[in-house]
């Protein structure tokens, strides 16, 4: 595989990759449901994603490769980890591409109402797999453009924010903190709901992990991994906790509009015209741009299952640019089958499908965090100097694990979420089965097999 991503490329996927629907609408109902106190639930959300990150910047700053962390997790905790957690991951994104792809369509049909959405999830996804298909490069700069519209979106949002906020907005009165904490309290429904909002917001950051995928395909890995890690601090204290403030600080947590789209009712409040078209467009971009995420990373996560013997050696067919378009392509037709099954059974089959994926992002982060802690050593023996190290290891990485699984167990008490963390761990069980009743061998994985993604070009 090529390299072919830039620093710039990973430098703006890294801060805005995967900004999506889950930040721009999403959020609304996390506010309406914990009020100001919305901002504890993604400081401590943001935090978990912050030393998860940091536990995979250590390994892929040290073995960056060009699959997956399920190459790390087969390396670190064995062969059926790495079997159960990459198809898992695969099967996560494969559904987030119908997801994206439907809302995508939905969001056009603001502006054409009579083209059908099916249709045009069908033209949305076609789109995004050509540019997959032609080359990594293409990729990156359609991320860069994608992330770049989202950046100057929030960055505007927070600026219009804090004049109003401060008082320099012309024709709108400064709110001072009454809708902070004049409306019932900062934490009107209690800590418990801050709680409850922590097991939300958690899934609006998953996709962050991408960009040590990428770092595989790009030009400096180890600057690239850097570069991620590092940004993802002030990403999820400006973007996320930012804009959350701005809004409960503007309006009332309990507004109607915020639980439809708190930016475009910020935006209406402060006397933006045409506020709903500007932010559909926005969330356009940001829907476009986590189904090309997705795409690649589901396209390299299979690229990774083949190079381990996880998937069909078939996979691994590069084309004359270095880009895996069997994965791709394959990635592509069951996000064809999911987005059928939205038309076919939307309350039974799709369901199916959403709420099984549901929970994959903490068993993603859980393995990442077991890699990691077993993976320390070998990293120090074959490094010396980590270029990236974990911050207080291993008492961090076991406070990570704990409050994971915190997290996961606390999901079967919460019953919007009880089915979810159900289907999920049942379709985990199924895929580990899988692997021992079919696929079940010794392991060949060293970390020899990892050290070949570093030789660009070669693999």
């Amino acid at each position: 595989m090529k390299a072919d991503l830039k620093t710039r490329h990973i430098s703006m996927i890294s801060i805005a990759g995967v900004i999506g629907a889950g930040l721009f609408i999403g959020s609304g109902a996390v506010i309406n449901a914990t009020g100001p106190g919305a901002i504890l639930s993604y400081a401590f959300a943001g935090l978990i994603v912050v030393l998860v990150m940091r536990m995979l910047g250590e390994m892929a700053s040290a073995y960056p490769t060009s699959g997956s962390f399920a190459t790390y997790a087969n390396v670190a905790i064995g062969p059926w980890a790495g079997f159960a957690i990459g198809w898992l991951y695969w099967f996560f994104w494969t559904v987030v591409i119908a997801i994206e792809a439907l809302a995508g369509a939905a969001i056009i049909q603001y502006w054409i109402p009579d083209f059908p959405i099916w249709l045009m999830s069908l033209i949305l996804t076609v789109l995004l797999t050509m540019t997959n298909l032609f080359s990594v490069k293409s990729f990156g700069e359609f991320e860069y453009w994608f992330s770049l519209i989202k950046v100057v979106a929030i960055t505007l949002f927070l600026v219009l924010g804090l004049s109003v906020i401060f008082g320099w907005y012309p024709n709108v009165e400064a709110p001072g903190t009454a809708n902070l904490i004049g409306n019932g309290g900062f934490m009107p429904e209690g800590f418990g709901a801050v709680l409850l909002g922590i097991t939300v917001v958690i899934f609006s950051f998953m996709g962050t992990e991408i960009v040590a995928i990428a770092a595989g395909e790009s030009q400096n890995p180890v600057k690239s991994v850097r570069i991620a890690t590092n940004s993802v601090i002030w990403r999820i204290l400006v973007f996320y906790i930012g804009s959350i403030t701005i809004v409960v600080t503007l309006l009332p947590w309990d507004s109607a509009n915020i639980l439809v789209s708190p930016f475009v009712a910020v935006l209406d409040y402060i006397g933006i015209p045409a506020a709903a078209q500007i932010m559909n467009f926005v969330v356009l971009t940001a829907v476009l741009s986590c189904l090309n995420s997705a795409l690649y990373a589901n396209s390299r996560t299979l690229y990774g299952m083949a190079k381990q013997g996880d998937a069909p050696k078939s996979l691994l067919k590069l084309s004359k640019k270095g880009v895996p378009v069997q994965a791709i392509l394959l990635s592509t037709v069951f996000s064809y089958v999911a987005v059928i099954m939205n038309f076919i059974s939307p309350d039974k089959v799709f369901l199916f499908l959403i709420n099984s994926s549901g929970a994959v992002a903490l068993l993603v982060y859980l393995i990442i965090c077991f890699a990691q802690l077993n993976m320390r050593r070998k990293i120090e023996k074959e490094h010396g100097q980590i270029p990236i190290k974990m911050w207080l290891f291993p008492y961090l990485t076991y406070a990570t694990m704990i409050v994971i699984l915190g997290i996961y167990v606390a999901m079967f008490f919460i019953e919007s979420m009880r089915i979810q963390v159900i289907m999920t761990s049942l379709i985990a069980i199924g895929v580990v089965s899988i692997y021992f009743i079919f696929y079940r061998k010794q392991s060949n994985s060293s970390i020899d097999k990892l050290k070949i993604s570093q030789s660009h070009g070669k693999n």
